[in-house]
Order: C-alpha cells, then sequence, then structure tokens
C-alpha cells in the first residue's frame, strides 16, 4: 500500500484521539522501537472488534507503552476489565502515566511479569478476548497458553503476523523471528479448533475464533 492510499484511508475512517496521537509521538521520541506502537488504523480496528465482539474480561500480552491498551479499553462496555502484561518494568512508569490521561485507563490493569510466567499462573482464568502481541519467538507457547485461557467462542488478535512480509522471503528464512511466526502461522493454519484469517494490515493481524467443542469447521 503506497501513502496516499494510506493517508486517503485515514481520512474515511473515524479520526485519531488526541490524546492517542500524543501518545505514539512520544512513543516515538522517547522509546526505542516505537514502530512497534499500534497507530491510528490498526487502534481504531483494535476497538472496533472490541466492541463487537464485548468482552467481559481482556487479557493483553505485550503492552509496550500501553497505546494498544488503551484502545481496546477505549472499545470496553462498563465494567468490563482488562489486563495486560509488560515483561519490561522500565516501561511501567511510562505506561501508567499515559493510563492517567484518558478515563477509560482505569479499566486497565497493569501487571509487569513475564508474559509465560503470568499464563502459568492463572489456571482457572477465562478470558473473552485476547490481544498477543509479546515475544514473537514465543508466540507456539503463547498460543498454547491463549488457547487454554481463552473461552469457547472467544477472539485471540496476533499481531505481527507477517512480520513486514520476511514470512515469504528466502533472505530471511533463518533469521530466529520470522521462524518462529512462520511456525505459529503454520500451528494455527492446520489448527480443527478454530477459525482464522490473517488480515494484510501493518505487519499482518490474525484473528483467531475458538470453537465451541460441538462446532464443526
Amino acid at each position: 500500500m503506497n501513502q496516499d492510499l494510506y493517508n486517503y484511508i485515514l481520512g474515511h475512517m473515524d479520526p485519531e484521539p488526541e490524546e492517542l496521537h500524543q501518545l505514539e509521538r512520544r512513543t516515538n521520541i522517547r522509546l526505542i522501537n516505537g514502530r512497534m506502537c499500534s497507530g491510528h488504523l490498526q487502534g481504531r480496528l483494535l476497538r472496533m472488534l472490541v466492541a463487537i465482539a464485548n468482552p467481559r474480561d481482556v487479557l493483553e500480552l505485550g503492552t509496550f507503552s500501553g497505546y494498544s491498551a488503551l484502545c481496546i479499553a477505549e472499545g470496553l462496555q462498563p465494567g468490563a476489565k482488562l489486563t495486560t502484561v509488560e515483561a519490561d518494568d522500565e516501561l511501567e512508569d511510562f505506561i501508567r502515566d499515559s493510563f492517567s490521561r484518558l478515563p477509560y485507563g482505569d479499566s486497565i490493569n497493569l501487571v509487569i511479569d513475564d508474559a509465560m510466567h503470568f499464563c502459568a499462573t492463572q489456571p482457572d482464568a477465562s478470558y473473552d478476548l485476547i490481544f498477543m502481541d509479546a515475544d514473537k519467538r514465543q508466540y507456539c507457547d503463547y498460543y498454547d497458553q491463549a488457547m487454554r485461557l481463552l473461552r469457547p467462542g472467544g477472539l485471540l488478535i496476533a499481531d505481527n503476523t507477517l512480520w513486514d512480509g520476511h514470512v515469504v522471503e528466502p533472505d530471511h528464512a533463518h533469521d530466529p523471528q520470522t521462524k518462529a511466526i512462520k511456525r505459529f502461522n503454520d500451528k494455527v493454519a492446520d489448527d480443527p479448533n478454530v477459525q482464522k484469517v490473517i488480515l494484510p494490515l501493518r505487519d499482518g493481524l490474525t484473528l483467531i475464533r475458538k470453537l465451541n467443542t460441538d462446532q464443526t469447521r
């Protein structure tokens, strides 16, 4: 997609809230790898998906600067909650400051922990929606945990599943993160217990719906 078409799309959808626009700017100015921020288009899609799914309990694996968490929280109904897990404790002050600037930040519970460790400590949890955007090399392990924690009929959203197009580029075939993403994509594609579709949005966004045990593909 060229920049003119991308700008056209942004001009014909819901505008980015000013505070989120400022958060994206702060992310790019103050944090390393600012391009990891979800941004306007993906952020509005996350908000809409959450509003459609109407979840009560949401889990996010990988908070980064808090942009995606705020977009998810924006789509929640009153009383619903988001738990977001970030491994980098040096980001905690930045994230909490971001959450404090918007009223729906109050619906977010920030947990500083390794995502796999957190999931392992949730034996009885049941989430309606999970957004996965943590260490790409562990995506297959996160998937196993997410399927355990996600209720039947629930939605898993996995980010970066096209990995900047590297999944089809021979020059990146031996890159550890690219290999991990390809293993994850293959794992999801072969799972008969889910419905799935990859959206070619930004870096690739996969929507995965966990089927009820009595459902067929």
